[in-house]
């Protein structure tokens, strides 16, 4: 295996400049440079992905910056980018933006130190980083939270009708006063989900009213006979809050909730999902991004992958077979 100090031998210098020329930690005079690169180009050396980025212009790596707190979507998630990224022969570089502005910038940049060929990114609310991204002309996909009004590529399942669906199977079975319990204040996935559980009271013919929507089930209970759950941390809570109270789900209070948990079927009663497609949404998500890689000039693309219905008991009625949406996944 050819060393560093061979590359340096043959280019003339120290090691300590072949390194500075490989991590750009001081200024080398570029006509140094030159032999240094052309030396690693001729003994073919490889040390590291840095060095090989030198030389061919990639390092066959994929940078994903997601929050990595305790989420089962989100390991799903990862998981699913990891064996597309890994089947196109690249690597992936993980970094967790605990779900933070100023995290998710520092870990795209630390990213984009690494040198990867492109970069996956769940954006955080206000985000810094994507606008850096665009600027300095990273191939760039977003996954899961998409942005309205960006020329970008994205990929995330699609919130608003089903949501809405979600809210008239609960008017459907007689309930007119239905809370939402919403993620995080902020988030695209959030505001979607609002939007779409308004879209649903308008179709059942209910009236918005805003008590009946925050982050707590604690407030709304003796007001709701049904309540849409916006996420799965958001689940967790809502459960926790109807057994402290005694109160009876699928009973005392029909519940339905947005993302399928692998513990949806376990529970007493079963709860009634949206499920996302999460494997189709992290392929499609590297996808994007390698053909982003590839051609830097095509037309930016946004799809929504449509969820699936599982129907169980915790809305209050029998399940039936689940049933998918109907529309295609969207494309614009």
């Amino acid at each position: 295996m050819v060393t560093m100090r061979e590359v340096a031998g043959l280019a003339g210098v120290s090691i300590t400049t072949v390194s500075h020329v490989l991590n750009e930690t001081r200024p080398v005079a570029e006509s140094t440079k030159e032999r240094v690169l052309k030396a690693i180009e001729e003994t073919g050396y490889t040390g590291d992905a840095i060095a090989r980025s030198l030389v061919t212009g990639g390092t066959k790596s994929l940078g994903l910056a997601v929050s990595l707190v305790s989420h089962p979507y989100f390991a799903e998630l990862i998981a699913a980018i990891e064996n597309e990224a890994t089947s196109a022969g690249y690597t992936l570089v993980l970094i967790d933006t605990r779900d933070s502005a100023d995290s998710e910038q520092a870990a795209v940049r630390m990213l984009r130190s690494r040198r990867v060929d492109g970069v996956l990114l769940t954006p955080t609310s206000g985000s810094a980083a994507l606008p850096e991204l665009r600027r300095l002309g990273i191939p760039t996909a977003l996954v899961d939270r998409l942005t309205l009004g960006q020329d970008i590529d994205q990929v995330g399942p699609e919130n608003v009708q089903a949501t809405s669906a979600l809210v008239t199977h609960l008017a459907e079975l007689g309930h007119r006063r239905i809370g939402l319990v919403t993620g995080t204040p902020g988030l695209a996935t959030t505001d979607e989900r609002v939007l779409g559980y308004r879209l649903g009271l308008g179709r059942a013919g209910l009236k918005w009213d805003e008590s009946l929507v925050g982050t707590s089930l604690e407030p709304m209970l003796g007001s709701v006979t049904g309540v849409v759950v916006s996420d799965h941390q958001v689940l967790i809570d809502v459960l926790h809050q109807a057994r402290a109270r005694g109160v009876r789900i699928g009973a005392d209070l029909a519940l339905v909730t947005y993302g399928e948990v692998e513990w949806a079927d376990l529970v007493d009663p079963p709860l009634t999902t949206m499920s996302q497609p999460v494997e189709e949404i992290g392929r499609t998500a590297v996808r994007l991004l390698l053909s982003r890689i590839a051609d830097p000039e095509r037309p930016p693309e946004t799809i929504r992958l449509a969820p699936e219905l599982k129907h169980r008991h915790s809305c209050g009625c029998h399940p039936t077979p689940a049933s998918t949406t109907s529309h295609p996944p969207e494309r614009r």
